[in-house]
């Protein structure tokens, strides 16, 4: 997708942290940052956006007082990256400041989608662990059935803790949680 030339000049330099927080709020992108290099991926799609309210409404009541749900926050990860995981579980309930630190997320949670599939997987990934944060949920809506991980960062990668059946998530870490992906909440 092209962007546009009043939102994004010509840049002959690496980007840094405090331009990338200064573009304008609302571009109808998402814009992050790593090591100097923006990353921009167009607005989510509908199935993706229906997955995550799905997840918002299931986690919001399972989510113990001092930790905080959020959407599409700017999380910025060892000094010059800046990621905006879909959803975030932070330690910092009540926090106003532009942007969270890792130090401030447990779960970092991505909805893949066909232009970030690869990135989400493997380099957010990468990021999220240097970075320390103890949980990665990372969603698929591809299958007939959407399917979901949560990875508990053991040492310097993630192991899998959860894994969902039938479009029907099951966790007890970092709190006890059920989530069907699938909108189907009659079949319980």
């Amino acid at each position: 997708m092209a962007m546009p030339a009043e939102t994004f000049p010509r840049h002959p330099r690496p980007w840094t942290l405090e331009e990338v927080l200064a573009l304008p709020e609302d571009n109808g992108q998402r814009v992050e940052l790593v090591d100097g290099t923006l990353v921009v991926s167009p607005s989510p799609t509908p199935t993706h956006q229906r997955i995550l309210q799905r997840l918002q409404v299931a986690l919001l009541g399972a989510v113990p007082p001092e930790l905080e749900l959020l959407p599409a926050v700017n999380v910025v990860l060892n000094g010059g990256r800046l990621l905006i995981p879909d959803l975030v579980v932070t330690n910092a309930p009540g926090h106003t400041n532009l942007y969270f630190t890792g130090d401030q997320i447990v779960v970092a949670t991505e909805i893949l989608s066909p232009s970030t599939r690869a990135y989400d997987r493997v380099l957010k990934r990468q990021l999220y662990a240097e970075a320390g944060i103890a949980f990665y949920l990372v969603v698929d809506p591809a299958p007939a059935t959407p399917s979901a991980t949560l990875l508990r960062l053991d040492g310097d990668d993630y192991r899998e803790a959860a894994r969902s059946a039938d479009g029907l998530l099951r966790i007890e870490w970092p709190f006890p949680v059920e989530v069907d992906l699938t909108g189907d909440a009659g079949r319980r």
